[in-house]
């Protein structure tokens, strides 16, 4: 029973709790309708601005003005000398464009910070100086709007490199105002939402996308100097294949047929290794109906690439090497921070089996290892879910994700996974349980995923069929049977080795982002309320 006093207090503590959120409530309501407000009556005044433009007889949005140099250029070029050196160069006129991203007028003078694509530099504008018209022009800019400038270098008082502009053009008014502070902490998703003002508040935004740029190039290139050819293979699949995931569904009107985005394009891309493309690869997206969180976004970017007469531990070395050009590329070492913590990608890397890995990281019981029902029942007291017809294999991935998986922050391959879940890879010849095949993991989380391939059209026959029974049985992360794929086995498949990694993931842990989010442009998001 409870003391009198006791109840009456935690009544009046919840009564004064309710009313400090509700009045919170309130707070941010009122602070949001202030700010949409003050945005308002900001883009007001910026129209005034623009009508006022427009009677100088300007055009709002000229596409005139070309720009001959970029502030990376220029800083490149020039920013060592010193400022005698550039009063000496005053001949040497430069033609800039970029955003205004500070303003700091003086009356008949002030400084301008801009930003292109490769940099920022101070301007000087000065009523003096440039034409009495321009002058009118630049007492009509505001921050966000995107200028063309002609001018020469000179370094102020401070010794900063600054152009003095000469000639003064505006390309692009903005009618919307730059947010005074831009940076995560204050409202990540919207960061998300409009990533276009991420993009220009933030020049560590920006960093990662270029790093992104250069990770996708460093694997073209890797793969391309080693004789492999860059493919496209179908994004709407009639049949998805090549996965164990649940596909987007839709349908082909003028057809009058269900069609699956891809979860993967392995089965197309070993269709043209049976034609005669010995090694190819392909960048592009997939598309999985699963939950979001910062590992996973529905549609996500992979490299799947496969090569003729090669197995699996060829593929172990390649990937090595792969990862240890990207990081001179991007990082210029093979030991650099994620997140406080060091990774070291230089070769060769541990290497661990599946089983051994719940035996001596997991602590699994060795009867566990080889007892379906002990197995489910371990995985489900762990938060596993499991449909009725899910086999060991399953229930011994989902414990190894747990107990495992977060540990193996060096990167690691798994090798020796049993083959209820590998329907694609080829039957180790000494152990007709497991495949040969291994995962690689860094920083706690899978990378990729490579194996020797099945090739033998009957046994893929008999997996497909164990795959339907799954999905028969509930699982609908099965794949499906593909008549198809199975006819261009026997035609004839050469011993290949293939290899599926995630360019999100690689992207996240060589610009040290802990979500993924972070590296997509644009991530799915919810639809925004209200």
């Amino acid at each position: 029973m409870n003391k009198p006093g006791a109840t009456q207090t935690g009544a009046k503590a919840g009564i004064t709790e309710a009313a400090v959120a509700k009045d919170q409530q309130k707070s941010n309501q009122e602070n949001a309708q202030a700010a949409a407000t003050d945005e308002n009556l900001l883009i007001k005044q910026r129209r005034q601005k623009a009508a006022q433009i427009q009677e100088l007889g300007l055009q709002l949005y000229p596409n005139t003005f070309r720009p001959r140099d970029t502030i990376g250029e220029v800083v490149k070029n020039h920013g060592q000398l010193d400022a005698a050196r550039l009063e000496y160069q005053e001949y040497l006129k430069f033609s800039l464009a970029g955003r205004i991203m500070a303003i700091r007028s003086f009356g008949k003078a002030a400084f301008i910070k801009i930003t292109d694509r490769t940099g920022s530099l101070q301007l000087h504008v000065q009523k003096d100086v440039i034409a009495p018209e321009q002058f009118k022009l630049f007492k009509k800019l505001d921050v966000g709007d995107i200028i063309g400038v002609v001018g020469h270098l000179f370094r102020t008082r401070t010794r900063e490199l600054t152009l003095k502009a000469e000639q003064l053009y505006l390309v692009t008014k903005a009618m919307r105002p730059l947010p005074e502070k831009f940076h995560g902490l204050t409202d990540v998703e919207q960061r998300y939402r409009q990533r276009y003002l991420d993009l220009i508040m933030n020049q560590e935004v920006r960093d990662i996308f270029r790093a992104r740029s250069t990770i996708v190039s460093t694997l073209r290139g890797f793969l391309t100097e080693r004789d492999f050819l860059e493919v496209e293979t179908p994004m709407m699949q009639a049949i998805p294949g090549g996965a164990t995931a649940r596909p987007f569904e839709t349908h082909h009107n003028a057809l009058n047929m269900k069609l699956y985005l891809r979860v993967a394009p392995e089965l197309y891309l070993k269709r043209l290794v049976v034609g005669g493309l010995e090694r190819v690869f392909e960048l592009n997206r997939n598309f999985r109906n699963e939950g979001v969180s910062v590992r996973h976004n529905p549609e996500f970017t992979m490299l799947e690439f496969y090569q003729a007469y090669a197995t699996y531990e060829d593929l172990i070395t390649m990937t090595e090497e792969m990862f240890g050009k990207v990081a001179m590329a991007v990082k210029g070492s093979l030991s650099f921070d994620y997140q406080g913590r060091n990774v070291d990608l230089t070769p060769p890397w541990q290497s661990i089996d599946f089983r051994s890995s719940l035996l001596e990281m997991g602590q699994v019981p060795p009867e566990v290892l080889f007892d379906r029902e002990k197995a489910l029942n371990m995985s489900t007291a762990m938060g596993g879910q499991h449909d009725r017809g899910d086999s060991l294999g399953k229930a011994l991935a989902k414990i190894f994700d747990v107990t495992v998986e977060p540990n193996l922050w060096q990167p690691t391959f798994v090798t020796g996974f049993p083959r209820d879940i590998s329907p694609l890879s080829r039957t180790n010849d000494l152990d007709p349980d497991i495949v040969d095949r291994f995962e690689f993991f860094i920083t706690g989380r899978e990378m990729g995923n490579g194996f020797s391939e099945l090739n033998d059209p009957d046994d893929q026959r008999s997996r497909f069929n164990e795959q339907v029974a799954q999905r028969e049985a509930g699982d609908d992360e099965a794949q499906f049977m593909d008549q198809d794929y199975v006819k261009a086995l026997e035609f004839g498949m050469p011993p290949t080795a293939g290899e599926g990694m995630g360019i999100d993931r690689l992207v996240m842990l060589m610009t040290d982002q802990p979500s993924i989010r972070e590296v997509i442009l644009f991530p799915l998001l919810r639809p925004e309320q209200g």
